[in-house]
């Protein structure tokens, strides 16, 4: 078993923390998506939509998507749950999840990489008009989420989940994203400290 990723890239890095809550460790192979190398070659024919990570498994099968791999290891470790306990549970770390990856997640991604020059190259267009738009939808979603740890330890409960883990990663990477951080945000930044202190996010 082993996953291939680019390490310094925002969707491997969510695998990572989440297996450093588990104390799974899983060997790496690094490629370097700024130069093509997913593009090319075996990886292109392990997953055709040119994106890391990549879990192979020791059978050969493999499974790509952030979310696919993390619920795989979720199967074969249980604990700690990081996808919630029970139905209800569950449903509520699928339903925040989901919030924090298709809006802030999302949003910071875009900005990045349809305003960042170095993007130029896989990001074709770049399109600078969706790149601005997405700043002001950046401030909405975390003013959202403000109301939300106004009432809630973290994201999906009171217990940490996979939606901590692309909130934490989204937020950070507003600093390539050259996105100011949150300024007036008391509960993100209350979470924030708490969250980022935790071993798991150095992975």
């Amino acid at each position: 078993m082993r996953i291939i990723e680019t390490h310094a890239a925002p969707s491997p890095r969510r695998v990572n923390i989440f297996l450093a809550e588990k104390g799974i460790d899983v060997p790496r192979e690094e490629l370097n998506m700024m130069v093509d190398d997913l593009k090319t070659g075996d990886f292109a024919k392990l997953n055709p939509w040119a994106r890391v990570p990549v879990l192979i498994l020791d059978d050969g099968r493999v499974i790509s998507e952030t979310v696919a791999i993390c619920r795989y290891f979720e199967e074969v470790s249980p604990e700690p749950a990081l996808f919630g306990q029970g139905a209800v549970g569950k449903a509520e770390v699928e339903m925040w999840n989901r919030r924090i990856e298709i809006g802030l997640f999302n949003a910071v991604f875009a900005v990045f990489r349809h305003l960042h020059p170095k993007m130029a190259h896989l990001e074709v267009p770049q399109i600078a008009a969706w790149g601005e738009a997405n700043k002001e939808k950046v401030a909405h979603e975390l003013k959202l989420i403000d109301a939300r740890l106004a009432e809630s330890a973290f994201i999906a409960g009171e217990n940490y989940s996979i939606a901590d883990i692309t909130a934490l990663v989204a937020i950070d990477f507003m600093k390539p994203a050259r996105l100011g951080q949150p300024e007036g945000l008391s509960n993100v930044l209350r979470w924030y400290g708490e969250v980022s202190a935790r071993p798991s996010a150095k992975a």
